[in-house]
C-alpha cells in the first residue's frame, strides 16, 4: 500500500506542485533570461507543464520535448495550444534520447537536472545530439557557493527527495556539466529571491558542446 501510495503522489501530486512551485517568484524572469538566445531546432528536456513555452523566442522554429509525465503534459495542454512555436512531445526518458546524434540546435533545461537519476547519462545524450557548437540553456538549483549554505542542502536533501520525487538539493550543477564534455560560455551563480538559501542556490547559463 505504501508503494501504491508514493507511486500515485509521485505521478499525480508532483506534477501540480512543481506547475505551482516553479512558477512563483521571479521564476519567470529567469525563464526568460535562460530562452534568451535560443534559436532553430531546440530540445527541451524536462519540459514539465511547458512553463517555458511563453519564453521561447521568435527565432526557434521548433522544439522536442522531452516530459515523462502524463499529468504535467496535460498542464500544459493552454500553453502549447497559444505557443506560436511547434512543440511535440518527442521523449519520455531523457537518460536515453530517440534521436540521431547532431539533431539539434540548441537545448535547454530549467530546474530538470536535479531530478534526472542518471544525470550524467542524460548530459552524454544531450551533448551527443547536439551539434558541433550548439548549446546548452540551463537554469537550475544545486549546491551552493557557501559553505554553511551547502551543509544545510546536505541535511535537508533526503527530505527533498521523497517531497518531489527524487528531486536533489545538491548537485554539482557546473562540475557535471564540464564533466559531460560541456564547456561554460555563460554562468551566472545565484540565490534566487524569496527563496530559503538551501533551496534556492542557482546557477544561470549557457554551455557549450564542442
Amino acid at each position: 500500500m505504501r508503494e501504491v501510495a508514493m507511486g500515485f503522489y509521485a505521478e499525480q501530486v508532483v506534477p501540480r506542485l512543481v506547475n505551482v512551485a516553479c512558477s512563483l517568484g521571479e521564476a519567470g524572469e529567469l525563464r526568460e533570461r535562460v530562452c534568451a538566445g535560443l534559436a532553430g531546432e531546440v530540445l527541451e528536456i524536462g519540459f514539465g507543464s511547458g512553463l517555458n513555452v511563453p519564453h521561447y523566442p521568435a527565432a526557434v522554429t521548433r522544439v522536442d520535448a522531452v516530459e515523462p509525465s502524463e499529468v504535467g503534459w496535460r498542464l500544459a495542454g493552454k500553453r502549447l495550444a497559444a505557443s506560436r512555436v511547434p512543440v511535440r512531445r518527442a521523449g519520455l526518458d531523457g537518460q536515453v534520447l530517440p534521436f540521431p546524434d547532431d539533431s539539434y540546435d540548441a537545448a535547454l533545461s530549467t530546474w530538470t537536472l536535479c531530478t534526472i537519476p542518471d544525470v550524467a547519462a542524460a548530459l552524454r545524450e544531450v551533448r551527443r545530439v547536439l551539434r558541433p557548437g550548439g548549446a546548452l540553456h540551463f537554469v537550475e538549483h544545486g549546491l551552493a557557493p557557501d559553505e554553511g549554505v551547502r551543509r544545510w542542502q546536505h541535511r535537508f536533501d533526503p527530505l527533498e527527495q521523497r517531497l518531489f520525487a527524487g528531486c536533489h538539493l545538491d548537485r554539482p550543477i557546473v562540475g557535471l556539466l564540464t564533466d559531460a564534455g560541456f564547456t561554460i560560455a555563460e554562468l551566472d551563480v545565484f540565490y534566487e529571491k524569496g527563496a530559503p538559501k538551501a533551496m534556492g542556490a542557482a546557477s544561470l547559463g549557457v554551455a557549450v558542446s564542442a
